[in-house]
Parts: C-alpha cells; structure tokens; sequence
C-alpha cells in the first residue's frame, strides 16, 4: 500500500498562510473529486481546518506529485508554501494520521475536536466515492488507536483548550465576565464551546448570528440566547463585548471601519475579538483600534502552550502507543500483500488434488463412503504437507524487507502468474499461446 500525505498546520505556518490553503466544507467534495482524478492517485481524504489543511492519498506507485496537485488546485506558486510543507510518505504517513487523529499533533493537545473533524472528513471522502478498501483500513485504525490513547491515558484529562484560554484572556481584559454579552458570528462547534466556557464564568446574553438563520435560532436556544439575522451584525454587534466569530467567508467580514463605528456607538468601551476562523474574519488592522482586542488562532496557541507542560509525561506515553500501533498496522499491511500469492497457491494445490482424484476414479471403481473419505483425507494431508513450508515462508517474509522478493520466487515456482493469466484469457474469452 502506497500512502502519501502533504500539507500545513499551526506548526509550520502561520495562519495567513493557512487561510490560503483553506477549503470551506462546501468545497470539499468538489476537491476531493479533483484528488482522486489527478494522475497516480487511486484514494484520497482532506482534511481542513482551522490548525491544518492535509491531502491524504492512495497512490499507485508511491510517488504521486502532490506539490503539484496542490499548485494546480488553488492556482499558486507552490514555490512560495514550500517551507511550510510537509510531506510524509508510507508508514510516517501513518504515523502522522494517528498522532493527528489521538490529537497529538494538536495546538491543545488533548482536545476532542480533532476526531471528529477527521471522522467528518473521513465520511464525506466515502460519500463522493473518493475512499475505498485501503484508506478505509487506515482511517479505522486510525480511530481505534484515538480511542486506545484517550482510554489508556490521561492526555484528554482536563485539557486546556481553545475556548478556555479565550475565556481566561477576556478575563483578563475585562476582569469580571459577569453580566457580559457575547456574540457569536457564525455556528461552529468551537464557537458553541467557547460560548459555554463564557456562560459558565459568568457571561450574560448570547446573541447568535449565522448565515443560515435556522441555524442560528437552534443554537441561541441552547443558551436562551436570541438569533439575529446575518445582515444585521454590523447594526446589533456594539451591543457584544466579546465577539467569537468562526465564519468560513473568503474574505474578512471585520474591519477597522466597522470598529471605529462599533467605538463611536459604545462610546469607547472596550470589546473583545476571538477570531477562530481560518481564513480570518477580523482584519488585523482592527487590534491597532484603542479598546478594541482582537486574538486569532495562532494568539490562542501562544497562550495554550503556558498551559500544557505538564501533561508531557502522559504525551509520552501516548506516543510509546502511536509508535507500537505504527508497527503492529505495517505488519499488518505487509501481511496482506502475501494474501493474494497464499491464496493462489492454495487454489492451485487444490485444482490438481481435484484433478487427480478425477484421473483415477475410473479405475478405481466404486467407493463406499469409508473409501472416499480415506481418499479425501489423504490427498488433503499430502497438499497440506507441501502448501506448509512455503506458506510459513511467505507469512515470516512478509514482515521483512525481502517479501517482494519470496513472493516472485514462490510464484515461479509454482507457475502461478501463467495460471493466473489463462483464467483471465478464459473469463474475457480470448486465447494464451501455449507455453513450451
């Protein structure tokens, strides 16, 4: 199995390189589809968020170009991102899945968020038909190995997050959060979390505000909040002091002159911008606004990280797990590939045990049940006897370097590629030269 993956994350680029990158949800099934159609790629999941976007694929021959995928889908200059990507291949590719699907690789790491934004990914991949057999293996695992390292470990236990440090910053900014209003702008599920983090430290009114007003009044209501409607947040957001917004629009929906109104009509009292969308709803230039505050993802993570010491111990041990999984899943796959080569010899073995028995029954006459059993267990035996060595050979090899190279040796010796290539001859209806 050739896996390959390429992208960016919080890591390696700064979120105005990542915004670049971005693929709105509605956008992803068109980009998967383009994925998948790119020569050498047979497979594929993409996996966008605010901390990351990464292109996953199964490839025929482990060396697809991604770099160019990427420069022919967003119409760039890959040259530019190049020090901001990564690139993975075979079972690093693995190894970097599961790390990223066990939120190991995640600015908080711990948090909850990312299993389900891969499961989201990983579902609308199979929905547009863009993964099969192989990706689908990965992917399961992937989850079964999150679930091992969130059960065997305490790296999700009290996690800091994203939306925590949002409140602990407001706090700071505002000293009490009490009687506060906040407003959300857009309905993402970061945005629902930072907002009950808010309430519990004494927030007041939630106002929701989301292109989709139905959206917006479902979750105004899990706070007793009120839905506004989306063209109406420059006239209503003066009213919020901290505004969470997590949009998914192209373009900034903030800017300075939209906080100077906001000033003027507040008559200068403060508000407080967390801005968790990728690519950024709240213009830079704002936080250059006295009393206005904006944070944006990566501001969020440079305060996350104070956090997150000490938990390195439990990291470390989820890492240990990551590490035996990676192995446990490359043997697994390489065991797999001897399957078709064991499966074959064992239908060729048993295609001559078949035949002969049917050369000699003439001349053998009629058998009671007693004989015919006897007859059937002793040509089972000796197949069995001669199938054993180069089975165990196959599923000893198929977890050392040399597995390719036994492989071809037992199909040789056995003739299986001929046999293989008359079968095919036969269900197409053609003909294979005799062989001499």
């Amino acid at each position: 199995m050739n896996f390959q993956l390429i992208g960016v994350n919080h890591n390696t680029a700064p979120v105005e390189v990542r915004e670049r990158l971005a693929i709105p949800e509605s956008r992803l099934p068109e980009a998967l589809q383009k994925l998948v159609q790119f020569p050498g790629v047979d497979e594929g999941l993409i996996l966008s968020t605010c901390n990351r976007v990464e292109f996953l694929a199964q490839t025929r021959n482990g060396s697809a170009d991604l770099r160019r995928f990427l420069s022919d889908h967003f119409q760039l200059d890959c040259t530019q991102f190049e020090p901001h990507l990564y690139e993975y291949r075979e079972g690093e590719a693995i190894r970097h899945l599961f790390r990223v699907t066990s939120s190991l690789d995640s600015m908080v790491v711990g948090e909850p968020q990312i299993l389900g934004q891969v499961k989201e990914a990983y579902a609308t991949a199979r929905a547009v038909g863009a993964l099969h057999a192989q990706l689908d293996l990965l992917l399961t695992r992937a989850f079964a190995v999150a679930k091992r390292v969130r059960t065997e470990t305490a790296v999700g236990s009290s996690a800091v997050s994203v939306a925590s440090v949002a409140v602990e910053l407001a706090q700071k900014i505002f000293g009490s959060l009490k009687g506060k209003h906040v407003c959300l702008v857009g309905a993402g599920k970061m945005s629902e979390l930072a907002a009950r983090h808010l309430q519990a430290h004494g927030a007041a009114s939630i106002f929701v505000a989301n292109r989709t007003y139905e959206r917006a009044k479902q979750l105004a209501a899990k706070f007793n909040g009120e839905a506004i409607h989306f063209s109406d947040i420059y006239e209503f957001c003066d009213r919020a002091d901290i505004i969470i917004s997590s949009t998914g629009a192209p373009v900034a929906i903030f800017r300075r002159e939209h906080g100077e109104r906001f000033l003027a009509r507040r008559k200068n009292r403060p508000m407080f911008f967390i801005d968790i969308a990728v690519p950024r709803d709240v213009d830079p230039e704002m936080n250059k606004l006295d009393g206005i505050f904006v944070y944006d993802i990566d501001d969020l993570q440079q305060a996350v990280v104070s956090h997150t010491a000490d938990r390195k111990r439990e990291a470390e041990r989820a890492e240990a797990i990551i590490q035996t999984e990676v192995e446990r899943f490359l043997g697994r796959l390489q065991t797999l590939e001897v399957v078709p080569t064991i499966v074959s010899l064992q239908d060729h073995l048993e295609t001559i045990r078949q035949a002969e028995i049917d050369r000699v029954r003439g001349r053998l006459g009629t058998l009671s049940p007693e004989q015919e059993l006897a007859i059937e267990t002793l040509t089972r035996g000796i197949v069995n006897k001669i199938m054993h060595t180069p089975i165990s050979t196959l599923k000893t090899a198929a977890r050392e370097a040399e597995a390719t190279t036994v492989v071809d040796v037992v199909r040789r010796l056995f003739n299986l590629q001929e046999k293989e290539k008359r079968e095919k001859a036969s269900k197409s209806g053609g003909t294979t030269a005799p062989q001499g």
